[in-house]
């Protein structure tokens, strides 16, 4: 659970100084994790956590091995031995974004290679950026993962209607 940070005006009786204290109001968030068709741009498999959980610990709830290209491109949180073994035992290929070493610079090469990751995720970041409008704030995880379907459904219709546009007869 999140907690946001509001000020609460308090007067002292000694005096007529106003001071202010940080109160913790619980937030739930949620997040929506999603395997995602890079040729089609369609969103094949998803799963909703509470926006604390660890990202890599869902890799293998979205990644479909009969309905994949041999390789895996994701985000750094991703990246852990546990998954890059798990893919591999799949005949899967990690190409998973590299994190920084704490306290040095990145090299050159773990850049230029985080910059090819880069030109092939940000195709299907755009599922993310179309529901990024759609801020969840839910205290029922029930509710959040059906509005999160829902959104997946409804931007898998924007791809289908696409390909469906190019195939139609003239």
């Amino acid at each position: 659970m999140k907690y946001a940070k509001a000020k609460q005006p308090t007067v002292t009786p000694t005096s007529a100084a106003t001071r202010s204290h940080d109160i913790a109001i619980p937030m739930f968030g949620y997040k929506n994790h999603a395997g995602i068709d890079r040729p089609h741009g369609f969103i094949r498999r998803w799963t909703v956590t509470s926006a604390s959980s660890h990202d890599g610990a869902q890799l293998r709830n979205v990644v479909a091995k009969d309905n994949t290209a041999s390789t895996v491109w994701a985000d750094s949180a991703y990246r852990s031995k546990r998954n890059e073994e798990w893919l591999e035992r799949n005949g899967l290929t990690p190409d998973i974004h590299q994190k920084k070493p704490k306290g040095k610079p990145m090299s050159e090469t773990m850049s230029k290679a985080n910059g090819r990751r880069s030109k092939v995720k940000s195709a299907v970041e755009h599922v993310f950026a179309r529901q990024k409008d759609e801020t969840l704030r839910q205290n029922h995880r029930g509710r959040a993962k059906l509005k999160i379907g829902m959104a997946n459904i409804a931007y898998n219709m924007l791809p289908y209607v696409w390909h469906q546009g190019r195939t139609a007869s003239a």
